[in-house]
């Protein structure tokens, strides 16, 4: 998949008229996904290039950057999972308060058929954009017909338990500690994505060393507690030759720590079961599975301890059984 940062760079490299998604696809998630499958099936039947129209940062984080959602993918997640997508082409255009300003009419006109020379456009049913979000789908549909004959195709809301997919109901989930829902929502285990950085080696003196992995800034996490995971390395160091299989289990602490007076504030550290190598410097993808229990204070280290070996007993279990895409389940714990 092709990486461009303006229209301009993509400049004429397709043969063909390119068709585009638009919209800002953070998380990737069911919802996104049926917009990006119309596109590649009309794009394949049309022998055209199939071309993703994104922004970056995430509209709200200019608009709101106080009281904007958090995003539920990290930059680099969001282009490699569209990669893997099979996608022609990723432009990702810099939004700022002049994009923001531009009136949707503007937007068609210069955007999409001048600059994009864009043949069909995919968006899902609640699409905006434009200045105050002036324009909707039909809005598009209307003003790339009446601009340069371009076709805009309006593809169905997905919906899961009666209500429509979303990125709002996706945090949601995350926040009262239900991995499993929003796993069901995206299509895919929630993941956070950061490098491994030294901790206070806690974890090794209890017999359970962990990877603690730094939290980027901006994206949701999910409700502090203990989880079931499987983590993936996404790089390492060009020095290190040990790594761990691919989604290798574990159990992860997110929280403060209480039993250690909360030091250091929140933090994600991942016990990688049956795995000894370093990590340090490397950059994993860690995906929550279920919540095993909440985060509380334990009177000593040896009931810490106690408690731990209970939680890797269980999160082996629960992997065990966990399908690739978990279901909802009442036992992700409060």
């Amino acid at each position: 998949m092709r990486h461009y940062g303006t229209l301009e760079a993509m400049g004429r490299e397709f043969a063909r008229s390119p068709y585009f998604a638009i919209g800002t696809f953070d998380g990737l998630h069911r919802g996104h996904r049926a917009v990006l499958a119309a596109l590649l099936r009309a794009a394949r039947r049309d022998a055209a290039p199939a071309m993703v129209l994104t922004f970056a940062p995430h509209p709200m984080a200019v608009l709101r950057p106080q009281g904007g959602p958090l995003a539920l993918t990290t930059g680099a997640q969001r282009v490699r999972l569209l990669g893997a997508m099979g996608l022609d082409g990723l432009v990702e255009l810099a939004f700022d308060r002049e994009l923001a300003a531009v009136p949707a009419v503007d937007f068609v006109r210069e955007y999409l058929c001048r600059r994009a020379g864009a043949r069909r456009a995919f968006v899902g049913a609640d699409f905006t954009f434009g200045a105050g979000a002036g324009g909707n789908a039909d809005a598009l549909a209307a003003l790339g017909r009446k601009a340069c004959g371009l076709e805009t195709t309006v593809v169905p809301l997905v919906r899961a338990d009666g209500a429509p997919v979303s990125s709002t109901r996706i945090r949601l989930a995350l926040r009262e500690g239900r991995p499993g829902l929003a796993a069901r929502l995206l299509g895919r285990p929630y993941a956070l994505e950061g490098p491994v950085v030294p901790g206070e080696q806690r974890g090794a003196t209890l017999g359970f060393p962990t990877a603690n992995v730094a939290i980027p800034e901006g994206v949701a996490v999910p409700a502090p507690g203990v989880y079931a995971t499987r983590t993936a390395l996404v790089a390492r160091p060009a020095e290190r030759t040990e790594q761990p299989e691919a989604w290798r289990d574990g159990v992860a602490n997110l929280g403060v720590r209480p039993t250690f007076a909360g030091a250091g504030g929140l933090r994600l550290e991942v016990h990688l079961l049956d795995f000894t190598g370093d990590l340090y410097g490397a950059v994993v993808e860690v995906q929550f599975i279920r919540r095993l229990r909440g985060e509380r204070r334990f009177a000593d280290v040896a009931a810490l301890r106690a408690q731990i070996v209970r939680d890797v007993a269980r999160a082996r279990a629960v992997l065990r059984a966990a399908p690739a895409v978990a279901e909802d389940s009442e036992e992700d714990a409060r």
